[in-house]
């Protein structure tokens, strides 16, 4: 089932956004013209033997000690999936574009509570052309995901380069 399917089976109400191709949830909230803090990006992450899918603004990253500790294990249980894990488990996704929906794919997702801010989000449709937009409130509806603090800010790529002067 594609993500547009199975909104519409929940009655929700989405606004597809096609787009020009983004290699990144940044690049996709530029493509978008919104707040990278209103851009859900979802990441598949290994905690032991299970998949979790964690969600979180395009402008943060995960930090998975928080993470660990927002789902009661050791640091040592969770990392990030390999992009051949991303393509066994999302086997209709484009890498790098993943729906925030873990429920689709009978995965438990944990949100940064810091996008529940945003009234509207937007995010991947599978594809790196296509977008979704929709309330806040209908995506919690419908996803039911477990809330943590667990994201943190993106250095710039300025953040640690040398001044320049005169």
């Amino acid at each position: 089932m594609y993500l547009t399917e199975y909104l519409r089976s929940r009655h929700v109400w989405f606004k597809p956004l096609p787009h020009a191709p983004a290699s990144s949830a940044e690049r996709l909230a530029s493509r978008l013209h919104v707040s990278g803090r209103a851009v859900a990006k979802a990441v598949l992450v290994r905690v032991g033997v299970e998949d979790w899918l964690a969600v979180l603004p395009a402008t943060s990253r995960i930090d998975v000690a928080r993470l660990a500790e927002a789902l009661l294990r050791d640091p040592s249980e969770v990392r990030l999936a390999t992009i051949d894990e991303v393509v066994r488990r999302f086997p209709n996704c484009e890498p790098g574009a993943l729906p925030p929906f873990g429920r689709m794919y009978g995965i438990t997702t944990v949100l940064d509570a810091s996008l529940a801010l945003q009234p509207e989000i937007a995010f991947a449709g599978h594809t790196r052309h296509e977008s979704l937009r929709m309330r806040f409130a209908d995506f919690e509806a419908v996803e039911a995901p477990l809330r943590a603090d667990f994201a943190v800010p993106i250095a710039p790529a300025f953040a640690s380069s040398p001044r320049r002067t005169g």
